[in-house]
């Protein structure tokens, strides 16, 4: 038993090394003075202070920023009814080919996608930038919030519907009091997965922007084509500090309605 749990250790640093090694690696060069990233020099902040005095590139950090609440935002709540929605459906068969559609875009290639949204904002006439991006970051995280609302709501005891009834609560009540807060945690999952799929899209956002707007990943691959500046490692990890932070909170968030005694937690 020890031995196994020794192994299993082992291998769980083992990953872990993996993943994290590059992004430590691009960390600690950027605070590097000799500009490259094999041989440590000096420290300095000069590259974050380089970013922080790029006009240009702080109107895209807003723009990403914006993109990413505006698109989270307005997908949960269009993925909350969608899951409310796929959950009153009674006939299994409907309710699985409800699904399947909603799963379409989660495991098509980012290449089709955004080479499909495209073609439909050049047919419709939308033009390219903030309000083509917009949408289409909207489009692939729907699917996201009814996955992360969904268990929650097949999770729910449906005696809570009745007993909310029962005492002559409206369909309206009974949503609003009733099954909203004991999905609260879902709702936050969805928006907060939402949220970090709207800020590390690169391949459809690549696609449908244009007319000068741009996003952080959009512009950190054009900065990267342009060769190796210790500026794209100081961007990274002023990112790569933002989602930690929007890791912590959501952490804070779980555990605050997963007390005891909420109508979403555990009793």
């Amino acid at each position: 038993m020890n031995r196994k749990w020794k192994v299993s250790n082992i291998y769980l640093i083992i990953v872990f090394f993996i993943l994290y090694a590059p992004i430590f690696y691009l960390i600690y060069y950027s605070f590097n003075s000799g500009g490259k990233m094999h041989h440590f020099e000096n420290f300095t902040l000069d590259w974050y202070k380089e970013v922080l005095q790029d006009v240009r590139l702080l109107i895209i950090v807003l723009n990403t920023i914006v993109i990413a609440l505006l698109s989270a935002a307005i997908s949960t709540i269009i993925g909350v009814f969608g899951a409310l929605a796929i959950y009153s459906v009674k006939t299994r068969r409907v309710k699985n080919t409800l699904l399947s559609l909603n799963n379409v875009l989660l495991v098509s290639p980012d290449v089709i996608i955004g080479a499909s949204f495209l073609i439909l904002f050049t047919i419709v006439g939308i033009q390219l930038g903030f309000i083509s991006v917009l949408l289409s970051h909207i489009a692939f995280s729907v699917p996201i919030v009814v996955l992360m609302v969904l268990p929650k709501l097949q999770e729910m005891s449906p005696t809570l519907i009745d007993a909310a009834r029962d005492l002559g609560a409206s369909q309206w009540n009974v949503i609003t009091k009733v099954v909203i807060p004991y999905i609260t945690p879902g709702i936050f999952a969805g928006f907060f997965m939402a949220l970090t799929y709207s800020l590390d899209d690169f391949a459809v956002t690549f696609f449908v922007t244009g007319n000068g707007f741009s996003t952080l990943s959009v512009e950190i691959y054009s900065m990267a084509r342009q060769g190796i500046s210790l500026t794209i490692n100081a961007l990274s990890t002023l990112i790569f500090l933002l989602t930690i932070l929007l890791v912590i909170g959501y952490y804070f968030i779980t555990l605050r309605y997963n007390r005891p005694g909420r109508l979403g937690g555990r009793k």
